[in-house]
């Protein structure tokens, strides 16, 4: 079996409801394309798990924020809505209040951290060596702040997981959403057990506003957050210029015991929350870079897929990742013409600069960045 894949229905539920760009209807695309294109076989397998208690949560949370976002969350199910004043700024940002009619937000959010909980474990026990979390890759959620339609951090839970439980010391999670992962960041800031490399649009132009070159961590962990910024309209060109000079180095000088990878297809063409240059086809390269990347960690891998705004780019694009990661081949079509002024790469000169300033200011705490 070449890859497990953990979903199962009840991620339904993780559903911002009407008018909200984040909607359950991703999912239910998502598992009738992969059904319809590629049968299991050897393939993959589908696997269920289980939500997470509240002593797993308190792995990344507070007592406090897990308490209220489970009556609030509960509430907006049942259509009981809570007055602004109680939450706005304190444990919920607006982008995570939902609209009509969601789902039971905070059980499916249970549901995505016990699917890395469970991630982790197969990938460490041996069973699967590359196993992808489907609803996973929640990465602007804070420790009692929930905001960018992240609920609870499945990321930072992962890599705390494996540093408690399974007694790891070297993780990289490689953050390839188009919005910088500013809660993982912040989880991991101070923390050299943990090589954060996040390549995303430039924060000047989107939220969350964070994931300059500037920073790089803090004390102990100083030098292990690498951001890397990429100008709007940045393509394929871009994105492979960072891996063959900022992400392969690293991950080669660092040598991981696992990766985890976190990111949907937001850095398409024409999502419509970003600004980005990547096809349904670029999605299978960013798979084969993860699956060559693996080889300096025995092959494991644990990869979040959620994110994008196009629904007609989900589908593939999603299968397009896992095909890449597991090196299985199937022809995916694009889902919509694709521009003439994407089949270049216009923008991989800025790019170009960005990875030199970045490379500087690295250049004191890796050897392969002088």
């Amino acid at each position: 079996m070449k890859v497990a894949i953990l979903y199962s229905d009840e991620i339904r539920q993780y559903d911002f409801g009407i008018g909200h760009p984040f909607r359950a209807s991703r999912f239910k695309i998502f598992i009738d394309f992969l059904r319809n294109n590629l049968p299991e076989n050897d393939n993959y397998i589908i696997i269920e798990s289980q939500p997470v208690t509240d002593e797993d949560l308190l792995l990344i949370c507070t007592e406090d924020y897990i308490d209220f976002v489970k009556n609030f969350y509960e509430a907006a199910y049942h259509g009981i809505t809570y007055p602004l004043e109680v939450f706005f700024n304190k444990f919920l940002s607006l982008d995570n209040i939902p609209g009509e009619n969601p789902g039971n937000i905070e059980k499916s959010a249970r549901l995505i951290v016990g699917q890395m909980k469970n991630a982790c474990d197969l990938v460490q026990e041996g069973t699967y060596k590359k196993v992808v979390s489907i609803g996973g890759g929640l990465h602007h959620a804070k420790p009692s702040f929930g905001e960018g339609f992240c609920v609870y951090n499945d990321i930072a839970f992962g890599a705390k997981y494996l540093i408690e439980k399974h007694l790891l010391e070297r993780i990289l999670i490689l953050d390839t959403d188009a919005h910088a992962g500013n809660g993982t960041m912040q989880y991991f800031y101070d923390d050299p057990k943990v090589l954060f490399i996040d390549i995303h649009q430039d924060p000047a132009t989107i939220y969350p506003g964070t994931g300059f070159i500037s920073q790089i961590g803090e004390g102990r962990g100083k030098g292990f957050t690498v951001n890397c910024p990429l100008p709007p309209g940045a393509g394929w060109d871009s994105y492979q210029y960072i891996f063959d000079n900022i992400v392969f180095p690293l991950a080669e000088e660092f040598k991981p015991q696992i990766i985890i990878r976190n990111g949907g297809t937001d850095p398409y063409w024409n999502d419509s929350l970003t600004y980005l240059g990547l096809t349904v086809s670029d999605f299978r390269k960013i798979g084969e870079c993860l699956r060559e990347m693996s080889k300096t960690c025995d092959g494991k891998v644990i990869d979040a897929i959620a994110s994008g705004y196009n629904e007609r780019a989900i589908a593939p694009g999603w299968l397009s990742l896992i095909c890449g990661l597991a090196d299985i081949e199937l022809k995916i079509e694009e889902p919509e013409p694709v521009p003439s002024e994407y089949f270049k790469d216009y923008k991989l000169q800025d790019t170009m600069e960005m990875v030199k300033k970045l490379k500087n200011n690295l250049k004191d705490h890796w050897k392969c960045m002088c």
